[in-house]
């Protein structure tokens, strides 16, 4: 089943100094219950862009993203609801333990106390924090800290997940741990989007994957089909292909 369909999203930015920069051009994709969709690219490609107006969070100049049947561009509240999202530009508030955290972002979403305390207990034996779950955040490590943001995110049990480079600033461990959280978030049906431009990294935790270069989706499909199609033996060559192939252009 569908759970995300971007349809030709579309963002420009105004310029003083020369004519719009296209970050983001007629950009298309779908999303599956219990898949995990990686959207690739270096830095600039346009992959943020794309998040931020799937969650609402930026209005696209043209074009419109549904997340579970609902329309971002109608109703971006109600889309906040349904989507959970990770990155490690989400801080955690240092004077709260993790147990005070995550029961204050249930009570943001209405989640009633029992069930979120019912799902406390589940998140913090799944991401293993039940160690330091009574600490305040300020004393934890980057690690720590980002398993936090994992179950802040699951918290009220979103069909769909967005992540933005979420293995940033992680070491092997850490990574791992992304890793896991990817396979239970699919194992529970959740449709996923994750942004990296650690191609090494998006192959094994991809199902299927979509290239984006300067602001444009230029190929989707799973990992063999893109070796098909290009040739290439894995992503870091497809895309390097891919680079020499598109010209660079206004947009960012």
């Amino acid at each position: 089943m569908t759970v995300i369909r971007a349809t030709e999203l579309t963002k420009r930015f105004s310029s003083t100094e020369s004519e719009d920069v296209v970050a983001v051009d007629h950009v298309s994709f779908e999303v599956h219950s219990g898949e995990v969709f990686g959207l690739l690219g270096p830095n600039g490609a346009g992959k943020t862009t794309t998040l931020r107006m799937m969650l609402g969070l930026l209005q696209p100049t043209s074009g419109d993203a549904s997340i579970d049947g609902c329309s971002v561009a109608r109703s971006p509240n109600h889309v906040k609801r349904l989507v959970g999202f990770v990155s490690t530009s989400v801080g955690v508030y240092q004077w709260l333990t993790p147990r005070e955290m995550l029961s204050f972002v249930a009570d943001l979403y209405d989640v009633p106390p029992t069930v979120a305390r019912e799902r406390t207990v589940q998140l913090a034996k799944l991401l293993d924090i039940e160690s330091f779950i009574d600490r305040r955040c300020g004393v934890l490590s980057t690690g720590q800290k980002q398993r936090i943001n994992l179950a802040r995110a699951l918290i009220h049990d979103p069909p769909v997940m967005l992540l933005d480079e979420p293995t940033r600033g992680l070491d092997i461990v850490g990574s791992q741990m992304i890793f896991d959280y990817l396979q239970h978030l699919r194992n529970e049906g959740k449709a996923v989007v994750i942004c990296t431009h650690r191609l090494d990294e998006a192959e094994r935790f991809g199902d299927r994957f979509g290239l984006m270069h300067h602001g444009a989706m230029q190929l989707v499909g799973t990992l063999r089909e893109l070796q098909n199609s290009t040739g290439q033996r894995g992503l870091t060559d497809i895309f390097i292909q891919l680079m020499k192939a598109v010209p660079k252009e206004s947009s960012a």
